[in-house]
């Protein structure tokens, strides 16, 4: 057995799959580009058809590509266009399977965090961070991961990093303060301890101000004292995601509860919040110690009952072992402490 990622790299594309995939991104292309909020319905219909009829991996990639180039520019985007591409991608992230969701999510952590390692002049920080909070706003992905860049952002501390900050407080602050207010409030301390000894460091002091009067304001639950904040577009997007969103399903049970080393390290240990991802080369998995402290104490086990249970074909140590206990206890609690250790 080749598993499939290993089979892609062995194989080069031929000429068949390269059309059918050239089409494939002509027809998706097509649908994005005619993406608005009065047709969002019939679209996200059509791209739920689209990913019954061909693979869910030829899927993901072209739709996270396709996504990826329309807003990831190196000018600012616009916000309402910005939400209109993630509520499509929340839309089918509950319809169709969180693998959706989830390939889109790691292919723009993993962009952010490399944009953010170089010294990139153009805003495609900005527009990387605006799709994680509109992910964030739509349940796509659990607060965990925004708490996360924040303090990643906030350990770093630069002129650029407060402006992403500023930025990221500005579209989800108000959710954040309500879904977690003791992270946000030991992010707000640490941010203070920051500004209070890099003062020197900047010449623009004012930014930095002005950033931790938005934090106090969120603290203080001000709506008020933040400038052009308004709650309206999001609030109306999420009714219309309500409407579209076919399972009961929609709210909590469907986030994507990850942080974000779990997402920049998914290559080498595997992607846990997606069934059937997790990788056999996981460090946990090849841990001698723990191995070596799973044999199973049953204490003594009189020989009849072994025999027994080697007439009832219990082939492995943890079938003996249940099966005695099961045969040996005096009663429904004795087994359960039995089984329990």
């Amino acid at each position: 057995y080749v598993p499939p990622q290993i089979r892609k790299a062995q194989e080069t594309l031929d000429d068949k799959k390269r059309e059918e995939l050239g089409r494939l991104k002509k027809m998706v292309n097509g649908l994005i580009n005619r993406l608005s909020e009065p047709n969002l319905s019939s679209i996200s219909g059509q791209m739920e058809e689209l990913y019954m009829a061909n693979s869910r991996k030829d899927m993901n990639d072209t739709l996270t590509d396709i996504l990826m180039n329309a807003c990831v520019t190196a000018v600012a985007m616009p916000a309402r266009l910005m939400m209109e591409h993630v509520l499509l991608v929340s839309i089918l992230h509950h319809n169709v399977g969180i693998e959706v969701g989830a390939h889109f999510l790691e292919a723009v952590v993993k962009k952010f965090d490399e944009l953010c390692k170089s010294d990139a002049e153009g805003k495609e920080c900005e527009n990387l961070l605006a799709l994680i909070a509109h992910l964030y706003n739509f349940h796509v992905v659990h607060c965990l991961l925004v708490f996360d860049i924040l303090k990643k952002l906030v350990s770093t501390f630069s002129e650029k990093e407060i402006e992403l900050i500023l930025f990221l407080l500005k579209n989800v602050g108000f959710s954040l303060r309500k879904d977690d207010a003791l992270a946000l409030k030991e992010l707000i301390t640490e941010a203070q301890r920051k500004a209070s000894t890099a003062e020197k460091k900047f010449q623009d002091q004012t930014r930095v101000r002005f950033m931790l009067e938005t934090m106090l304001a969120l603290r203080n639950n001000d709506m008020r004292k933040i400038p052009g904040y308004d709650p309206e577009p999001v609030e109306r997007l999420r009714k219309l995601q309500r409407a579209l969103v076919h399972s009961s399903g929609s709210g909590k049970d469907t986030q994507l509860r990850v942080s974000l080393e779990s997402l920049l390290s998914a290559d080498q240990v595997g992607r846990w919040w997606i069934v059937g991802s997790s990788w056999s080369g996981a460090p946990m998995i090849n841990d001698t110690k723990s191995q070596a402290q799973q044999k199973l104490h049953v204490g003594k086990v009189s020989s009849k009952i072994l025999e027994l249970a080697r007439k009832l074909r219990m082939n492995t140590d943890i079938r003996r072992s249940i099966f005695c206990v099961l045969m040996m206890s005096e009663d429904f609690m004795d087994a359960f402490e039995k089984l329990l250790k």
